[in-house]
């Protein structure tokens, strides 16, 4: 390497493939730099893992869906495939094993200057779709537990026989740890889950999948400015839902009444000892509220619009948490396993630019920084709720591309 570029892509997903390709439409010299290789962040999934949006969602740019199952959830491998298949249809200017270590101002040619692992080269614009899932959020108390205990976050969890006989405790209830719990369950393992403040939303409500709701409500398309919740939606965990065997409801309640052992938020460790929150209840009644109000959403654009849609079929289960100890013993309990579902935590410590916030999350508007010629695209609710994924992330890249071709 070792030269100028006009524009460097640091990181080769979805999302900066997609800014690519619209470089590419544009005829713009860009080059793309993934520390590892087409299709990683997918297939380093669990075995199982499937999507929870539908195919046809799956919207790249100049690539949308073509495959036999529009309505059905893609598995682990079809998402690589898909994700590859892409990438071979315009031929990127694409570079693996390249790890961008430090971004910072250029003191010669171009704006910007990126130290890689394998060159220093410089560039007039930088556009950043490294993801936020850089770092495992493990519990301070994790350390407290005992060394037989086996510890895994769910990056690491590929199936359930790589655990040691015996309870599987999972911490945390959004997407991943339910659809980990899911597949525990099926595997007939038992479960112990501590349950968040995940939301959760129905598989199918009123004849249709509750995405395709989404997208007939305009929901959407609604931009993060505009959400009830502003810009704090990017760091609240994603509903719970499961694409599995043709999707279905992850409903708390029902995994109870199965046999799943419930428990608050998980909040110390003390050897064999773990203790809970009591806010188990509380939890589970938010995650219904929000439910509620996500279909009462759909109700009224139904009645509004006059949609033709069958009445509500939701299930309610009809089961309460009886009063418990706040705290539990692994050994007793026959807990052998722990896995972690606790999210993840940004770093874009390795940017040298007045571009992170206090928290050290990056500023911009729908990806477009105050620092000239660098933008973002790719993040959570970047500018609305399909912007991480293949749904939207292609017209948050085409919107960047567009701003950069301007400047």
């Amino acid at each position: 390497m070792g030269k100028q570029l006009e524009t460097v892509v640091v990181g080769g997903g979805q999302a900066g493939l997609s800014v690519s390709w619209h470089l590419t439409q544009k005829g713009r010299e860009h080059i793309v730099l993934d520390r590892g290789n087409i299709g990683d962040a997918w297939r380093k999934r669990w075995d199982t893992f499937c999507l929870v949006t539908p195919n046809w969602t799956c919207r790249l740019p100049g690539f949308p869906y073509d495959g036999d199952d529009p309505d059905g959830f893609m598995l682990r491998d079809e998402i690589v495939a898909y994700v590859v298949r892409f990438a071979e249809s315009f031929d990127p200017p694409y570079r693996s094993g390249v790890e961008v270590r430090r971004l910072k101002p250029s003191a010669n040619r171009g704006r910007f200057s990126l130290d890689t692992s394998e060159d220093e080269l410089s560039a007039d614009n930088v556009v950043i779709a490294a993801g936020t899932y850089q770092r495992p959020n493990i519990p301070s108390w994790a350390s407290a537990l005992p060394d037989d205990i086996r510890q895994i976050h769910t990056q690491d969890y590929r199936n359930p026989e790589q655990l040691p006989e015996g309870a599987v405790l999972v911490v945390g209830s959004g997407q991943s740890g339910c659809q980990v719990v899911e597949d525990l369950h099926m595997a007939g393992r038992e479960v112990h889950l501590c349950v968040g403040k995940a939301a959760r939303v129905p598989r199918r409500y009123r004849g249709r999948d509750y995405i395709q709701w989404l997208e007939i409500t305009g929901f959407a398309e609604l931009p993060i400015a505009k959400h009830p919740d502003g810009l704090a939606i990017r760091f609240k965990p994603n509903a719970h839902l499961s694409g599995r065997d043709g999707g279905r409801t992850i409903d708390l309640r029902r995994l109870a009444l199965e046999g799943i052992k419930l428990h608050g938020r998980l909040v110390n460790a003390e050897g064999n000892q773990i203790f809970f929150a009591d806010d188990l209840a509380k939890n589970l009644d938010a995650a219904d509220e929000a439910c509620r109000k996500r279909v009462a959403m759909i109700d009224r654009y139904v009645a509004k619009n006059g949609v033709q849609a069958p009445p509500s079929d939701l299930e309610k289960f009809d089961w309460q948490p009886d009063a418990k100890p706040e705290s539990l013993d692994l050994i007793e309990a026959g807990i052998r396993s722990v896995i972690y579902a606790t999210g993840f935590r940004v770093d874009f410590s390795w940017i040298d630019l007045p571009v992170l916030d206090e928290r050290g999350y990056p500023r911009y508007e729908r990806g477009v920084t105050e620092v000239p010629g660098l933008y973002f695209v790719g993040l959570h609710w970047l500018h609305t709720w399909g912007s991480g994924l293949f749904y939207q992330v292609g017209q948050d890249a085409e919107h960047v591309v567009k701003h950069l071709c301007r400047s």
